[in-house]
């Protein structure tokens, strides 16, 4: 008998990623880039369309705001974001009409988390949170074994930064939030230049640690998880990770008790992703796994 197979949708800010298989085994997939919505959305409804008879489930990692909240009439739509045109797009609700398949839906980060906790770097830490720093700033939480969902999902992000430079903020709701002052596109406002042209002794990278370690030392003591993965393209820059470690370590100033927060132990609680490109997507394999399982 055939393995189950599902689709999977990594939603993007700038691209798509979209996948059929299960999250040990991908058979086909492409790569959309993210315009409007309407655009975009099509393209996504014209890959699966070949493969959804043989599809139990679709999953969806979409980048947010997003509405979770089962019971409200937005269920599985975007909500007020800062990507231009798509707030209030529906995503469940067109794909299931769409595609005719049942389908799961959380952020992009949450997704992240499972998959890393599953089956990568966090396998078996639980809570284990996973911090993405590119484009944006997001933290998704698994902890008890669930992805965090609430009010809202966590949009850890948006703290408020310290003010450790004179630099206002880029994000368009906050300014100075750590999303604000800490992201790809805020380096670059702030350097202009892009992130990752910056060369490894400019000054940048050591006000970029310790905003990064203030955000991580606010998950440790809101979330105390077992461990960190921290991902997402600006962590591609080396060193830049163990100096985020080092750094949060400094600032929690032995107030957590414990080895994975001193100088010796943190390399194995700040972690780099086992999918470091692909969290998101594996994770979208998850939920529709775990939606298959439910309504079986």
């Amino acid at each position: 008998m055939r393995e189950a197979r599902y689709g999977a949708i990594e939603l993007g800010g700038s691209k798509v990623l979209c996948a059929v298989g299960s999250a040990q085994a991908i058979v086909a997939e492409a790569r959309i880039d993210t315009s409007g919505p309407e655009q975009t959305l099509a393209a996504v409804e014209a890959f699966f369309a070949p493969h959804r008879r043989g599809l139990s489930a679709l999953g969806i990692a979409a980048f947010g705001p997003l509405e979770l909240d089962r019971t409200a009439p937005s269920f599985g739509s975007l909500l007020t974001t800062p990507k231009p045109g798509w707030g209030g797009t529906e995503l469940v609700q067109r794909l299931e009409r769409a595609l005719s398949l049942p389908v799961a839906i959380d952020t992009d980060v949450n997704a992240a988390a499972l998959a890393e906790q599953r089956l990568g770097a966090g396998r078996g830490r639980d809570p284990c949170l996973y911090v993405t720093v590119g484009t944006g700033i997001g933290v998704g939480v698994l902890s008890s074994g669930v992805l965090l969902h609430g009010l809202l999902h966590a949009e850890l992000g948006h703290l408020p930064a310290p003010a450790l430079c004179d630099f206002a903020g880029c994000c368009p709701f906050h300014g100075r939030c750590l999303e604000g002052v800490a992201s790809a596109q805020a380096m670059a406002q702030r350097t202009g230049a892009p992130a990752h042209t910056l060369d490894d002794a400019h000054p940048v990278w050591e006000l970029e640690a310790r905003y990064l370690a203030h955000l991580l030392a606010a998950c440790v003591l809101s979330h105390a998880p077992r461990c960190i993965v921290l991902g997402g393209g600006v962590l591609a820059r080396s060193g830049l990770r163990a100096r985020v470690a080092v750094q949060l370590v400094e600032l929690l100033a032995g107030y957590v008790p414990r080895r994975e927060l001193t100088l010796e132990g943190v390399g194995d609680y700040v972690l780099a992703p086992h999918f470091p490109e692909r969290a998101g997507l594996v994770g979208a394999f998850l939920l529709a796994e775990a939606k298959a399982g439910e309504i079986k």
